[in-house]
């Protein structure tokens, strides 16, 4: 399988991608939107394997993140939908997609991808929404429901650090990763690829701060009151919704998008929480690969 990485300039910024497989195959490509917002494309890397289908599949870290250009001193301002998503246009034109394309995005992904389609951008063929909520309302809320299930002193040591303002602190990341367990990623210990991306937002959580919080369910940042409800009945092309019955994003987060979306499709894997193309590979694969051979062959 070949596999090409490079930069896409964007303005004054670099936006690292990989491509596997050709482009040139005669199917749509498959451009992969990672989540976050301030992960990288580590811990989707196995949607690479759609790329067997025939179809070839684009990677990339959104600015900020990754391998692409880090920017650690800018705020609020600066990281905002708009932006990401004219990072998406720019990467798609600049690799000479803009005729036919599909789009995976996974929970911030997602998101940033509902609203990508919501444009009717030129050339999408399919959409596909990951682990993702269509309003952060709901999110944190049931975030919150998720949380008060765990053990009770879990949810004190929470609690004691948050309002301490210390969420930097070992004791309050160990409590976080009781979360994370059993509703990011039900693989103990990750795999190298999820944990990659979790190192990486260690290292610079420049993004993911300032528009998320220091956690999934301390949402505290610039994307709490973010939501496409209502406006998503002008998406015009096919949507593949996937979520996990133990995810954070859960039913109720996903629901507007099956209620709205004039063709919607929507898979639950059982035995996965936020990551099925890690929990359930095979099989996530599998839905994927079938949904786009069927609408964007």
């Amino acid at each position: 399988m070949t596999v090409v990485e490079g930069f896409a300039p964007y303005g004054p910024h670099q936006t690292w991608y990989r491509i596997t497989g050709d482009l040139t195959s005669g199917k749509a490509p498959l451009i992969v939107v990672h989540g976050g917002p301030g992960c990288t494309h580590d811990y989707v890397d196995s949607f690479k394997d759609i790329a067997a289908t025939g179809r070839a599949v684009v990677h990339y870290d959104q600015v900020g993140n990754g391998r692409s250009t880090h920017l650690p001193d800018k705020g609020g301002d600066f990281w905002t939908v708009d932006f990401f998503k004219a990072e998406l246009h720019n990467l798609i034109d600049f690799l000479g997609l803009r005729d036919a394309y599909c789009v995976l995005g996974q929970s911030w992904g997602g998101m940033l991808g509902s609203e990508f389609a919501l444009e009717r951008p030129a050339g999408l063929k399919a959409l596909v929404i990951a682990n993702s909520p269509a309003k952060m309302e709901t999110w944190i809320s049931e975030a919150n429901r998720l949380r008060a299930e765990l053990p009770t002193e879990v949810q004190a040591t929470l609690m004691k650090h948050e309002v301490a303002k210390t969420t930097d602190t070992a004791e309050y990341k160990a409590a976080t990763d009781v979360f994370n367990e059993r509703h990011v990623c039900r693989i103990v210990p990750m795999p190298p690829e999820v944990k990659r991306t979790f190192d990486a937002i260690d290292a610079d959580p420049t993004v993911y701060y300032t528009m998320n919080g220091p956690n999934e369910f301390h949402v505290i940042g610039t994307m709490k009151d973010w939501s496409v409800v209502g406006k998503l009945s002008t998406i015009a092309v096919p949507v593949l919704l996937i979520s996990g019955r133990f995810d954070e994003a859960t039913e109720a987060c996903v629901q507007p998008f099956a209620d709205e979306i004039p063709d919607v499709r929507w898979t639950i894997f059982e035995q996965s929480s936020h990551m099925p193309h890690v929990e359930e590979r095979e099989a996530c694969m599998a839905v994927v690969g079938g949904f786009l051979d069927d609408k964007a062959p």
